[in-house]
């Protein structure tokens, strides 16, 4: 009773807080300054290289603003609508990027229809059908005795937090509109580069595609996820990591074929062997370090080198 009499009472947010908010709500928002350079850069024909990187850096800081304003405005929506928004919105840039790719032709698979590019393919399907289950099933029921105990002892102790809206519903959605005007403009210019980069740097488009492009969408996801993790709090740790993954490959995939069958560009499933084998293995090595609950620095180890390792191979194999 003495810490909630001592509780100072909430204020609902003004225009003034709510665009302070915005301003000091990610140390990557130093990075906004590149967004008028990369715009200057492309009409004053600056070289594709420069003009990429200028956008790729400007797009970081939009994503985590994008993003923050879209559960600002789910605060208020409610559970479902709030569930909704966080689904369209929470790869939003991935999504822009990708449909700018597609409309101009840079299709992330190039389909082949021989018989061993579609078996690989029918083999990927089947095993994330296969494994995502399995990987449930196995985790939960492993440890369902063991957590039932703490679950019932924590039933005492746990306290439910109240997440309340830092900013108010209008400059939400302000920005929401404003910011995706902005990654839309950038993330043009930045795929309208990308073959002067590749040209210049003397790397693969598939390279871009796969190991560049990713980071600019989740560079405050992967911040994000490091540092719940260095404080202890892996439930969160391992959603952002892993959800972004489901929600690329359940949501953003099946939008991006739908839009390509719209203006003829067909983008299939169609994976290269290699493209698959990377995925497999991915998979697999994840699913099996979650198995136990547990991490080491063994377990990082592994994963760091399957990420570096990824990014060598890719860089002088185009496949596209």
């Amino acid at each position: 009773m003495e810490e909630e009499s001592q509780e100072s009472p909430r204020k609902d947010p003004t225009v003034f807080s709510s665009l302070k908010e915005f301003a000091t709500h990610s140390y990557f928002n130093f990075l906004l300054i590149f967004i008028p350079l990369g715009i200057i850069g492309k009409f004053l024909v600056w070289s594709d290289t420069v003009v990429f990187i200028l956008n790729f850096l400007a797009i970081m800081p939009l994503a985590e603003l994008l993003s923050f304003a879209t559960e600002e405005i789910a605060l208020r929506a409610g559970s479902t609508v709030g569930g909704l928004l966080s689904a369209t919105f929470g790869n939003a840039i991935e999504l822009i990027i990708s449909i700018i790719a597609l409309d101009e032709g840079h299709k992330e698979q190039e389909f082949n229809l021989t018989a061993a590019q579609t078996t690989s393919s029918l083999l990927a399907l089947t095993m994330l059908s296969l494994v995502i289950p399995a990987a449930y099933s196995s985790t939960t029921e492993s440890e369902k005795a063991a957590a039932s105990g703490v679950l019932i002892l924590s039933h005492g102790t746990a306290q439910e937090e109240k997440e309340y809206p830092k900013t108010t519903l209008f400059v939400s959605f302000a920005a929401l509109l404003i910011i995706t005007c902005f990654v839309t403009v950038c993330a043009e210019y930045l795929v309208d580069s990308i073959d002067g980069l590749v040209e210049s740097w003397k790397i693969s488009t598939t390279f871009v595609g796969i190991i560049l492009i990713p980071i600019v969408g989740n560079a405050a996801e992967h911040v994000s996820s490091v540092t719940f993790a260095l404080k202890n709090k892996m439930n969160l740790c391992i959603q952002i990591a892993l959800g972004s993954s489901m929600q690329i490959a359940l949501g953003v995939t099946p939008v991006l074929i739908l839009i390509g069958w719209l203006i003829n560009q067909p983008l299939t499933l169609f994976f290269e062997t290699f493209e698959t084998c990377v995925l497999v293995v991915s998979v697999l090595i994840v699913n099996y370090l979650i198995q136990d609950g547990r991490s080491n620095w063994l377990e990082g180890a592994m994963l760091l080198v399957n990420i570096s390792l990824t990014p060598t191979v890719f860089r002088d194999c185009d496949i596209w």
